[in-house]
């Protein structure tokens, strides 16, 4: 297939970004023809892509916005590839990728948590109205085929706002390289993670890794080590935030020395073979591909029902899904239970089982059987 891959930026910083250019290798890989359509290409192209650049406004959020989603229309069109994939937002496309959630979720969940004076913000944001009015769109257009949901939550999201049939929307869970993050790792890592940032050999650590700490809830996470419970425990903090001093100001008024913030890493897998647990407790996650990576590591995990990932926990290791994550005391007591169960080997085995089970491999091939099917669809952008 000559596939058409769309997004406005092509780099590793953030999940969908990294997303993209996971499946433009994993296509490739399979033997399609893929093509990239961005403004912005912040990495390399991978080898054997042909990258074509969309002219966009440089400046101004808004005006790159819909520039880019008008630029973007005409050379998917003159390009007449098989099979067009939206990674962000475009008027019409055969596949939309919905990674993140809808933008409208989104809102309401930031309004809810945030209160009235985020809620007006919302309201009267240029850029807020125009992301909406590209979403409806897109969501509304009769030339989509098909949308891929990261999870049942995703799913959800598109079905409630925009009221999108449950046929036209597949559930494909982002995937992990079981390779990288792996239980092996421990042998050599897990003593020089610890000795570099000065954590205890024996010390029971949990691990919070991501950026935008508030939507991912580190605020919460750090408010349990106020708990004496976990006086003997410590917080690893892998990821940047532009708040990140205020945080540490915070953690260090009440668990000095207990909560160390690593900044990003581009050696984050070997963090987790240094952790314990890995925390994510977000109030807003569309998947959370931090938890697969625990997983995959062998590691328990303990996450807000919110987080899609969630879906894929099953047995023993479903403990870790927090149904309340206001009831801190409840949270406290899964931790330290979930700790005791890291040392457990069938715990890290069925930990590992589930990662391996969604593999970038096996969700490549799963994409490419969806795309398939999607171009023997009628549409009016696929040619074949």
């Amino acid at each position: 297939m000559k596939i058409a891959l769309v997004h406005k930026r092509l780099d590793l910083n953030g999940g969908t970004e990294r997303d993209l250019f996971k499946t433009t290798e994993g296509l490739r890989d399979l033997g399609h023809e893929v093509h990239l359509f961005c403004s912005e290409y912040g990495e390399s192209v991978p080898r054997g892509v042909v990258a074509h650049r969309v002219s966009a406004a440089p400046f101004g959020r808004t005006v790159s916005l819909w520039s880019f989603a008008v630029a973007a229309q005409k050379a998917i069109r003159d390009s007449r590839c098989d099979v067009v994939v939206n990674f962000g937002r475009l008027f019409a496309a055969d596949v939309i990728r919905c990674g993140g959630g809808t933008h409208r979720g989104f809102l309401l969940e930031m309004g809810r948590a945030a209160g009235a004076g985020r809620r007006i913000w919302q309201a009267t944001s240029v850029y807020h109205r125009s992301l909406l009015a590209v979403e409806k769109r897109q969501f509304s257009s009769e030339r989509f085929k098909k949308i891929i949901a990261v999870s049942e939550v995703v799913k959800k999201d598109i079905m409630s706002n925009y009221g999108v049939t449950e046929d036209k929307i597949s559930v494909l869970y982002n995937g992990v390289d079981p390779h990288l993050f792996n239980p092996s790792r421990r042998v050599e890592y897990r003593s020089l993670i610890r000795q570099r940032c000065k954590i205890p050999p024996d010390a029971p650590l949990v691990l919070f890794v991501g950026s935008g700490f508030r939507r991912k809830g580190l605020d919460r996470v750090i408010s349990l080590w106020s708990s004496k419970k976990l006086a003997a425990f410590y917080l690893l903090v892998v990821g940047t935030d532009g708040r990140l001093g205020r945080y540490r100001a915070w953690a260090d008024s009440f668990a000095p020395g207990r909560i160390i913030f690593t900044g990003r890493q581009d050696d984050v897998e070997n963090y987790y073979a240094a952790a314990d647990l890995v925390a994510l407790l977000s109030f807003q996650e569309a998947f959370g591909n931090v938890v697969l990576e625990g997983l995959a590591a062998g590691l328990p995990v303990i996450v807000s029902r919110e987080v899609g990932a969630s879906e894929i926990l099953t047995g023993t290791l479903a403990e870790g899904i927090i149904e309340r994550r206001n009831e801190p005391e409840e949270v406290v007591a899964k931790v330290i239970s979930l700790v005791d169960q890291s040392r457990n080997p069938t715990l890290t085995r069925d930990a590992r089982r589930i990662g391996e089970e969604h593999s970038w491999d096996k969700h490549f091939r799963k994409l490419e059987a969806i795309l398939r099917e999607t171009c023997k669809m009628p549409s009016l952008t696929c040619v074949s």
